[in-house]
């Protein structure tokens, strides 16, 4: 739904300051997760640990002209002079005030969902029942805090036909803001444990505090065999209807008569409301089977048939971000559920673990970190821990922090290990002894649990590639030259910056302010991500297998085939991700990738229209000759049908969709063919692609002499005895081949490098790891450096002589060669 600023201003009550029109569709607490700058509403939150209002300067810069705060900034009319500032009391308060009155637009089934561990996996396997035949919004991932349940509930829009929400609170009175902004109709306690119990006097308490969500709801689910639970819904005085289920009373609204598994299925046999029905339920631990038990009394409260859930439990898949699996290194299964921490998830966890049918054989290893909010004394509560994993066969035990070390004397598993924490660990000999095991790992979040699997190994060479940021700025300013003010840019560094280290020049370039980013895979956008590039990160070649990593980065696909699109949605699906900004290529006369303008955008839009896991933020194509005036005529033929396919594709929503057509030589060539963004590649790193000159040389690689030899005329040099030579020679050796990115077919004479100034021809086939040059007739001794390309000798010389292009000579570059950055 689109809301004016003055409409949001009076629901909010806040006071406003400026006078800009504006319309918003979406609200951010994360600056790092801006998508949508345009219809885009800030709300500046305060933490104990940071201050939204930090980043107004910057998110302004970016394209933000709405933001909600409780302190104008200073001089802000003069500073903004575009925005909208809403001044508030609480910043928080109004965040969850405007998702009250947003949910009250609403009239359908909201569902909300509560309990101490479950939540997430009972509102995704309740929107994968309702799916087929519904329209479901649900809290992205694990929403359910003070800011996540109101940014959930933000999503719902017209075409919305059941709400699903989590709700999680860690002390007494967070419940009565969520229940004031979910609203829910459909009450659902999944259970009570002792997750964040440290804030609560009691089990009954916390009870009490979480049934507070239901106080206006029609119906409410939960076990009744859990006798906290009931007694405390009968105390509550709830006026709706109570659906308990039950194992053991035949009298409940849903009773299950039996549960039975055979291998890897369980099949649960239950009666509602005196109907008899069963389902096949694809797991066997005792987490899952309760939980699809819940689920099977919402969907039967929201209308689906029995027969329709016989049909779909068996389609049930795992929910991410929850006891997932992966293969390891050295044999090793590795179970992550590093989400949380408690004592009752370490049980359902362990429980996964045990049953594993490809445990039999290996050993079961636990890593296991400090265990935070557990409201209980550390000796007992560790004690509890050594009991569980003595009961589920773990055999090996890790234990990460000062809190577990010190707790060392009451584990009792036969191999146990302490250290304080996770890179203690990394740098040890029981991590690197680890094989043929099934490991879960279990860890709060602050351990950084994500390291155990990041080593790296430095790698030294005398070769090295040095790159001039100053370079970069200086070409980034020269195209920007060409550019409207509010035309946008992006900057493409994929395959490692164009050889040049793509970290460092994302760095650079956030620096100095980009729109975007683009990479070629998604693995390229991860090291961004960790080395704190927060900016947008487009990923031009999306594959299958990387889906999880691009959601989990914030990296946004490209996406060119029906393939991709609906495996694209499935995972978002799947993820819980509604709302994942995308970039659509269209083939307008490449013939590489992308849609067809002629034949395939009907059937596009159509499916982009009919899901809400994805939404367009740009499209694009890619003009095939911008380089060179003779494709003119071409250009000119595909620019037309990219606006007749850009066109059809804005016109099918209302929001606004980024279009770019223009690379390096077309923003040179084409600057009236700009549109909304434009993209920058080879042009960044120094070379015009209209004409093969260097602007502003970035990258240089650069080597050294190793041996000085004296070869005669009569001898040859290299393998294969290629290296004929026409006098006597001083031949010398410097420690770069073709491994380091050196092409071979520059040997034999075909090309040079510099030393000392001068051109010192290779001689012979170019090895590995080395290369041989005649330097008859130059002054130079052992150590002097070489220039293989760079300031003195224009990478395109070597392109040139290998009848290619730069881009080719540029990326080849190896990573074992070091890259040295500087600026003046």
């Amino acid at each position: 739904m689109v809301y004016s600023i003055e409409r949001i201003a009076s629901l909010m009550d806040a006071c406003r300051y400026g006078n800009n029109d504006s319309c918003i569709r979406w609200i951010l607490t994360d600056s790092r997760s801006l998508c949508f700058s345009e219809e885009t509403l800030f709300f500046a939150l305060r933490t104990k640990r940071n201050d939204g209002h930090r980043y107004i300067s910057d998110l302004y810069r970016r394209g933000v002209r709405n933001f909600v705060v409780d302190a104008l900034p200073d001089d802000y009319a003069h500073v903004y002079p575009q925005a909208n500032f809403l001044k508030v009391t609480d910043t928080l308060l109004a965040l969850q005030l405007l998702a009250e009155k947003h949910r009250g637009n609403f009239h359908i089934p909201i569902v909300g969902i509560t309990g101490s561990n479950g939540k997430t996996m009972v509102k995704e396997w309740i929107y994968q029942l309702l799916l087929p035949s519904q329209t479901v919004v649900r809290s992205p991932k694990s929403y359910n805090s003070q800011v996540g349940v109101p940014l959930s509930v933000w999503l719902l829009n017209e075409n919305s036909k059941v709400g699903i929400f989590e709700a999680g609170i860690s002390e007494p009175g967070e419940m009565e803001a969520l229940q004031s902004i979910i609203c829910p109709n459909i009450g659902v306690l999944t259970c009570l444990g002792a997750a964040h119990q440290e804030n609560f006097s009691s089990l009954e308490e916390k009870c009490r505090e979480k049934l507070l969500l239901f106080r206006d709801a029609q119906t409410i689910v939960y076990r009744s065999d859990d006798e906290i639970v009931s007694r405390c819904v009968e105390e509550a005085g709830l006026k709706g209807e109570k659906l308990a289920w039950s194992l053991t009373d035949s009298h409940a609204p849903l009773f299950v008569k039996s549960i039975r598994k055979e291998g890897t299925i369980t099949i649960i046999h239950y009666l509602y409301k005196g109907m008899e029905a069963s389902y096949r339920l694809p797991f066997i631990d005792d987490a899952s089977i309760e939980n699809s038990i819940t689920c099977t009394a919402v969907v039967l409260l929201l209308g689906l048939a029995t027969e329709q859930i016989a049909e779909r439990m068996p389609q049930l898949e795992p929910i991410a971000m929850r006891l997932e699996v992966k293969e390891g290194q050295h044999g090793c299964t590795l179970i992550n559920d590093s989400y949380n921490s408690d004592i009752n998830s370490l049980d359902i966890a362990l429980d996964f673990m045990n049953r594993r049918p490809d445990r039999h054989g290996r050993h079961r290893t636990l890593i296991l970190s400090d265990i935070f909010q557990s409201g209980e004394p550390a000796a007992a509560l560790y004690t509890r821990v050594s009991h569980l994993a003595k009961e589920r066969g773990v055999e090996k035990f890790i234990g990460i922090g000062t809190e577990i070390k010190a707790q060392a004397e009451v584990m009792d598993v036969a191999k146990k290990y302490f250290f304080e924490d996770v890179p203690s660990f990394i740098g040890s000999d029981v991590f690197r002894s680890l094989h043929d095991e099934v490991i879960l790992l279990k860890g709060s979040r602050k351990f950084g649990f994500d390291r155990l699997t990041d080593l790296l190994a430095q790698k030294v060479h005398e070769t090295i590639l040095e790159v001039n940021l100053n370079a970069v700025v200086e070409n980034l300013n020269f195209y920007r030259s060409f550019l409207r003010p509010e035309t946008k840019l992006v900057c493409m560094i994929k395959a490692n910056g164009y050889g040049a280290g793509a970290v460092e020049i994302a760095k650079t370039l956030q620096d100095h302010r980009v729109d975007y980013l683009a990479v070629a895979v998604a693995d390229e956008g991860v090291t961004l991500r960790k080395s704190g590039i927060t900016g947008n990160i487009m990923i031009m070649n999306p594959e299958m297998s990387a889906f999880k990593t691009m959601f989990d980065y914030d990296l946004e696909p490209e996406v060119y085939s029906f393939r991709l699109l609906d495996a694209l949605i499935k995972a978002a699906r799947k993820e819980g991700i509604t709302g994942y900004p995308v970039h659509i290529k269209l083939d307008t006369g490449m013939h590489r990738l992308g849609f067809n303008v002629k034949e395939d955008m009907e059937e596009l839009i159509d499916r982009l229209k009919n899901q809400n896991a994805l939404i367009p933020r740009s499209v694009f194509s890619h003009f095939v000759g911008s380089d060179s005036d003779d494709f003119d005529a071409f250009s000119a033929r595909q620019f037309e049908l990219f606006t007749e396919g850009s066109r059809k594709l804005q016109e099918a929503f209302t929001h606004k969709i980024i279009r770019h057509m223009d690379n390096s030589a077309g923003i040179e060539h084409f600057p009236e063919r700009q549109l909304d963004m434009c993209r920058l590649g080879l042009g960044l790193y120094g070379i015009d692609s209209r004409d093969n000159r260097i602007l502003h040389n970035v990258s240089t690689l650069k080597t050294t002499i190793l041996q000085l030899r004296k070869v005669s005329k009569d001898e040859t040099v290299g393998y294969s005895r290629k290296g004929v030579l026409a006098r006597d020679s001083m031949i010398a050796a410097i420690p770069i081949g073709y491994a380091d990115g050196l092409n071979r077919r520059l040997g034999c004479g075909n090309c040079y490098c510099l030393v000392n100034g001068q051109k010192a021809p290779y001689v012979g086939n170019i090895c590995m790891d080395v290369a041989m040059v005649d330097v008859t007739d130059i002054d130079c001794k052992e150590g002097d450096s070489v220039e293989i390309f760079g300031d003195h000798l224009p990478v395109t010389v070597l392109s040139d002589c290998l009848e290619t292009i730069p881009y080719e000579v540029l990326t080849g570059i190896s990573s074992r060669v070091k890259r040295v950055y500087f600026q003046d």
